[in-house]
């Protein structure tokens, strides 16, 4: 009872130090142990190392240090073990720490066989086997000649006790290590194989035209030597592979089993790492299905959408278990692959499409219904976040891109031609009416002059065409902003129609929580006057309660779910973590839904706007010019543009100089109704901003201008919408690449009060960024299978031509922020964004094409997903700066990340919508 009091106290050193005096009154330290070491831990972490060796000393009950050379007694192990740990603490302690384990676990191996292998004694010895392998690593780094010896401490861990999650992790990660070795060599092995046989081919075809004497004989024959060593070396290592594999699988598979959920997240992404990599080996095969089978079906919750991009792998063994995994788990949860299978289904892609189909066939069998309800809803979803006039006016602005800017018709034409099919198909809504009754004529005749340009290849064809095209789309432009609300009735009757569905709503299934089914859809949507014309949905609940959500057209939102699925996992390392979860760090999740490759459901978020209609709005009020800033800068430097780096800095200070960057603060004060609730959205707001610039920094997030920040008007808390660009793509793209890791202007500063950086911002940072770094192992997991994952992959290369890079409007004139104003919903916002100038979360048209352009290029696409990994592991191991020997501590990391995301250089040469002056 006295040890479950003492662990609701809070973590502070004196606390239990006192607490735990007044109870040796009653209880000698050797009777009251379990306590006593919990306080040395804590003194350990808290480098109060006086009082950790006092403390220990006295549990022992003499001082190790008396007699250095004798071995740590094994009468109080527990005491031992902590006093080791606290040996490898001290500055330059670790060899002899280590060494003293090393017999300590002897002396306690002994001891186990006397004490008839008692449960405590053997989960002792589990934890000091972990702690040697970690130690090992730690010391002596992980390489081929460490790895071993590193796995065999982790296989003596999870021998001596079976049902340790850490013992068993760590031991399937020392294999998958070794794994991911031995398939590196094995490539390099393969590329020779290659060159040795192209050489050894060119030298017996010589041979042959000189006659059986030549000298060049020998050559061959050493040629053929060398290509039959490599072959035979690379027989060896698939074989080395295959082992590493199957034991890596065993491990990650009893790591899950005996984990917790929140642990095992880590772990399934190894594991379908190594299934999706080596599962077509037999070997490999037959532990996956054996393990497999042990797993609870409730396992795959969170990989569902990994899971589902692959299951059109071109391997049959592969394949073959995905989808039976997929299907065990729809007979459980039918309601969660609901939506991704509806859009697997939608794939231009027939092999997806036909993989999922599939897929969706076998559900029929028991929840025809909820399939048949999915496909209804999704198909009309999809209807009503693009009208028919939205479509025809992207596609006409790509195919005149095409077109007139690369000179490439037959693109053009691909553009075009599926939206004229989709003209012959019977209209199904009024809206589709209306448009076939004002454009089709001129849409059929412009056609007809585009497939006689096929036959003829007459350039004046297709200028027929375009006069038509020109005189449609000029019709659809002014048509288009008189859109500002959409009826049901007339959009989708369908949708209208439906009632008290058996399908969940959008984002809520939950598999222990109560069922929140769709009840109906409220018949009138509010369009936002933005680029992409986002529609505000708001479903009825079987709740009876109305949940909103953004209806977003034209953006793929299949990262923006993995980034949501990132912040989880980051989320459980907060929460779990008693100096984050006291300081309540967690990052603001939302529902992401995507319905198809072009168009999703965003959850609403409420009290919520962007940093860009609070300013604005405040600026409004104040009758300040929201372009002041700019406005400065350009009277003073015209060509701003075109100015060297050095006078871009003294034309950003100079309008720095004459404004007060203070609107942040302001609003912030003046909105909150007592001085203790500004007090608390002030900490909030610091706390949120510092969480997000490590997490962000960590993934590569950039695009962070003021439309892509939300400031939740209750709590305080900044929010992050728009994660199309992740892993340093805006730091790398031709025109404006980024300077700053995040964002931290002048405007977040002062709202951050008094202290500015240099108090709970820094502490934060310091804070997120250590806990990340312990958890790295898992953050690579995740980020690992982001960025292998079929799906997405393809945005990481060739950017530039992915995306139209940041421009000013045609007139010249400053615009701040987005190129066109996001939405002035009031109080309420939702995670719109990708309407950004700078962003490229938007759809980029033809980005399957695109997809399917990449999958030809996987040596490309494998060679930058290396340099992705090894840059986040760089950041995550404090080795992300040039030019630096030994590994940074976390404070200096953060140092050098404020410096550089506060350096007036890199501001200054940011696209002006980031709004840098802000």
């Amino acid at each position: 009872m006295w040890y479950q009091r003492l662990q609701s106290n809070q973590r502070v050193v004196d606390d239990w130090h006192k607490i735990l005096l007044v109870r040796s009154l009653v209880l000698k330290p050797q009777d009251d142990v379990r306590p006593w070491l919990d306080f040395a831990a804590m003194c350990r972490k808290a480098n109060r190392y006086s009082l950790v060796r006092k403390t220990l000393v006295s549990l022992v009950g003499h001082d190790p240090e008396a007699v250095p050379e004798k071995p740590l007694p094994i009468m109080y192990p527990n005491a031992s073990y902590e006093y080791a740990k606290y040996l490898y603490s001290l500055p330059d302690q670790q060899h002899r720490a280590y060494t003293k384990l090393q017999t300590f676990v002897t002396h306690l191996n002994q001891a186990a066989v006397n004490l008839h292998n008692e449960a405590s004694v053997r989960i002792l010895i589990s934890k000091v086997y972990l702690k040697l392998g970690e130690w090992h690593e730690d010391i002596h780094g992980v390489n081929e000649e460490t790895l071993p010896t590193i796995t065999k401490y982790n296989h003596h861990a999870r021998v001596a006790n079976e049902s340790c999650y850490k013992a068993w992790h760590a031991y399937a990660f020392s294999n998958f290590q070794a794994l991911l070795m031995q398939q590196t060599k094995l490539e390099q092995l393969q590329v020779k194989s290659t060159a040795a046989a192209a050489v050894a081919a060119t030298n017996a075809a010589r041979g042959a035209g000189v006659g059986e004497t030549s000298p060049g004989g020998d050559s061959a024959e050493n040629d053929d030597n060398e290509l039959a060593r490599i072959c035979q070396e690379i027989n060896r290592l698939q074989k080395r592979l295959c082992e590493y594999a199957c034991e890596a699988v065993k491990g990650f598979i009893r790591s899950i089993a005996v984990g917790e959920s929140s642990t095992s997240v880590q772990d399934c992404l190894r594991l379908l790492t190594i299934w999706f990599q080596h599962g077509h080996n037999p070997s490999v095969e037959q532990v996956l299905k054996e393990g497999l089978k042990t797993l609870h079906v409730d396992t795959w919750l969170q990989m569902i959408p990994q899971l589902i991009a692959r299951i059109d792998t071109p391997r049959p063994a592969v394949s073959q278990l995905v989808h039976q995994v997929i299907t065990d788990f729809g007979k459980q949860h039918p309601q969660a692959l609901l939506y991704p299978l509806t859009v697997a289904a939608k794939s231009s892609d027939k092999c997806r499409s036909n993989a999922a189909e599939k897929l969706l066939n076998k559900m029929r069998e028991h929840s025809s219904v909820l399939v048949n309800q999915a496909a209804l809803v999704s198909e009309e979803l999809i209807r009503v976040a693009i009208l028919r006039h939205e479509r025809w006016h992207e596609a006409l602005e790509e195919a005149s891109r095409l077109y007139f800017g690369e000179r490439n018709d037959q693109a053009m034409l691909r553009t075009l031609l599926p939206l004229h099919s989709m003209m012959d198909k019977e209209p199904e809504t009024l809206n589709e009416v209306a448009f076939n009754q004002a454009y089709s004529r001129d849409l059929a005749e412009a056609k007809d002059w585009c497939l006689r340009f096929q036959r003829s290849s007459n350039v004046r064809d297709l200028n027929q065409a375009w006069e038509l095209y020109y005189n449609v789309f000029k019709r659809i432009c002014r048509q288009i902003p008189t859109l500002t609300s959409l009826e049901l009735h007339s959009v989708s009757p369908r949708l209208l129609t439906c009632r008290d569905l058996d399908i969940a709503v959008p984002g809520s299934y939950a598999p222990n929580a109560p069922l929140i089914c769709i009840s109906y859809v409220h018949p009138s949507l509010q369009v936002f006057s933005t680029k992409q014309r986002p529609r505000k949905l708001c479903i009825r609940a079987s709740t009876g309660h109305d949940i909103m959500f953004l209806l977003k057209g034209h953006e793929d939102l299949r990262q923006d779910e993995r980034v949501m699925q990132l912040f989880g996992l980051v989320n459980t390392f907060l929460v779990n973590n008693p100096e984050t979860f006291r300081r309540n760090l967690t990052v603001q999740r939302y529902a992401v839904v995507p319905l198809s490759t072009n168009s999703g459901l965003i959850g609403w978020l409420p009290h919520c706007d962007t940093l860009h209609v609070l300013i604005k709005d405040w600026r409004d009020k104040k009758k300040i010019l929201i372009t002041i800033e700019h406005r400065i800068m350009m009277k003073m430097a015209p060509s701003l543009e075109h100015l060297t780096a050095m006078q871009k800095v003294e034309v950003f200070e100079h309008a720095l100089e004459l404004t007060q960057g203070d609107d942040l603060a302001k609003l912030l004060w003046l909105k909150s109704p007592s001085s203790e609730v500004w007090f608390d959205r002030r900490t909030n707001y610091t706390r949120s901003l510092a969480a997000m610039s490590m997490i962000g920094y960590v993934l590569g997030l950039g695009d962070r201008h003021p439309s892509n920040l939300m400031l939740d008007q209750k709590s305080g808390k900044i929010i992050h919408i728009d994660f199309g660009d992740c892993f340093e793509v805006a730091m790398t793209r031709e025109k404006y690449p980024e300077k700053i890791p995040f964002r931290l202007t002048r405007m977040l500063v002062n709202a951050m009060g008094v202290t500015g950086i240099d108090g709970t911002y820094r502490m934060t940072c310091e804070s997120v960024m250590s806990l990340l770094r312990r958890n790295k192992d898992s953050v690579m997991a995740m980020l690992e299978a982001f960025v292998y994952d079929p799906l997405l992959n393809w945005r990481l290369i060739d950017q530039q031509q992915q995306q139209a890079p940041p421009r000013r409007p045609a007139d010249g004139a400053a615009v701040v922020g987005p190129m066109v104003a996001p939405s002035a919903g009031g109080v309420d916002g939702a995670p719109e964004g990708g309407d950004g100038a700078t962003g490229s979360g938007a759809a980029i048209p033809g980005s399957v094409g695109v997809a399917n352009q990449l999958n030809g290029k996987p040596e490309a696409l494998n060679k930058k997903a290396v340099a992705i990994v090894n840059r986040v592991r760089d950041k995550l191991t404090g080795r992300d700066f040039l030019n630096q020997e030994e590994p940074l501590d976390v404070a200096k990391q953060v140092d050098l990340l404020i410096a550089q995301a506060t350096n007036h250089e890199n501001l200054s040469q940011c696209f002006i919508g980031w709004c840098p002056f802000w």
